[in-house]
């Protein structure tokens, strides 16, 4: 049989792939222990820690920022803002590629890449996705904790 009938023959051909793949679902037991609270599914896959040199979610130190926009000048997917009534920067997560060169030519290292990666959202714009560098807001577990 040639190409044309190797091509034809797949066209033709239900996969050979499980579209429910079973070995990775917990066990009829295990979801007994999840309804009863004695297990949470977060404890049957711990998380992974990330690699060294990562690139996530980039950091913003505003307190190490002098203004001189040399991110700006790097950044090829213009995700930088300056501000120019606090000489300071937005950065916009949602268009960010990752490459690190802004971190790289921070003179005074207020940029920084974290190992974050959680970041998707809806909204391209959304508070979540623009980093300022005022401090985080606090969760509400937080606040219960204080």
């Amino acid at each position: 049989m040639g190409i044309l009938g190797e091509l034809f023959k797949q066209f033709i051909k239900k996969p050979a792939t499980n579209p429910f793949p079973v070995k990775y679902a917990p066990s009829t037991e295990t979801l007994k222990k999840v309804a009863k609270g004695e297990v949470t599914l977060d404890q049957l896959n711990p998380p992974v820690p990330t690699p060294d040199h990562f690139r996530g979610r980039v950091m913003y130190y505003k307190d190490r920022c002098i203004g001189c926009r040399m991110c700006l000048r790097v950044c090829p997917s213009k995700a930088i803002e300056f501000i120019k009534e606090e000489k300071k920067i937005k950065i916009y997560v949602g268009r960010c590629t990752f490459c690190e060169m802004c971190v790289n030519i921070c003179p005074k290292d207020a940029l920084e890449m974290s190992g974050d990666f959680l970041m998707a959202d809806y909204e391209p714009y959304a508070e979540t996705l623009i980093t300022t560098g005022d401090p985080e807001p606090k969760t509400e577990k937080e606040d219960s904790e204080d």
